[in-house]
């Protein structure tokens, strides 16, 4: 009997880094699942599932795990690509309104946190040889200050702290967590961030025999690189 396909879910599959992950992980023999709001299921073929998915509601998480696996099988490199920001003003971060800050803070962290929670619940299930990776896509905002980005610098850094928790906790154990972030070769922030440098360093976290450093800043083209913490003040 043949080997069966390993399976990659991508929460958050936009055109940009959620594509070229999923063309990656495609061309390279793994079914691909992908969720977000924008897809239509009707699209789904016998080697890619969409999943339509809304990540304020973390039952929709559950839902998408729940789908893969049984189209599929247990993921065993899960993407969790998804983020979220309201704007406040650069100097007022506490105007913006409760019930926007908890949206936010729901897709940032909260759906974040029950992926994760699926995943490793899958990756128990799985043998040795699998990946088991599971990777969020992040951005300075755990070590720097950005105007107007309070809800999304809260999110990132909660989800920095969960990501980096898990690849102690879970390090003897073959599980690998990353908390991805592309910079300039500087260490700068980097806002139009590369979706194939993302791909290719996903693919190479994901494969790794070992846990690597949990928090992969990285630079188009070079891959990681250490920098040291930027704080940006406001201004």
């Amino acid at each position: 009997m043949a080997a069966k396909s390993p399976v990659v879910l991508i929460l958050g599959a936009g055109p940009n880094i959620g594509q070229s992950v999923a063309r990656t992980f495609a061309s390279k023999g793994y079914k691909v699942a992908l969720a977000a709001r924008s897809l239509k299921e009707a699209d789904s073929t016998d080697n890619q599932l969409n999943i339509l998915s809304d990540f304020s509601k973390t039952d929709d998480v559950v839902n998408a795990f729940t789908k893969v696996k049984k189209v599929f099988g247990i993921p065993s490199v899960v993407i969790y690509n998804v983020s979220a920001v309201h704007f406040t003003p650069a100097d007022d971060p506490f105007a913006i309104s409760f019930a926007d800050f908890s949206r936010d803070t729901d897709i940032n962290i909260h759906s974040a946190f029950v992926a994760a929670q699926q995943a490793v619940s899958g990756f128990a299930q799985l043998p040795a040889s699998a990946a088991r990776a599971f990777i969020y896509t992040g951005n300075v905002l755990n070590v720097a200050i950005l105007p107007r980005f309070i809800t999304q610098g809260v999110g990132k850094s909660g989800a920095a702290h969960m990501i980096w928790a898990a690849s102690a906790a879970y390090k003897d154990r073959g599980y690998k967590f990353y908390y991805a972030d592309e910079r300039k070769a500087d260490g700068s922030p980097k806002y139009r961030i590369d979706g194939d440098a993302h791909a290719d360093l996903y693919w190479e976290l994901a494969h790794a025999k070992t846990q690597g450093p949990w928090m992969q800043t990285f630079v188009q083209g070079v891959g990681y690189k250490k920098f040291d913490t930027i704080y940006t003040p406001l201004a």
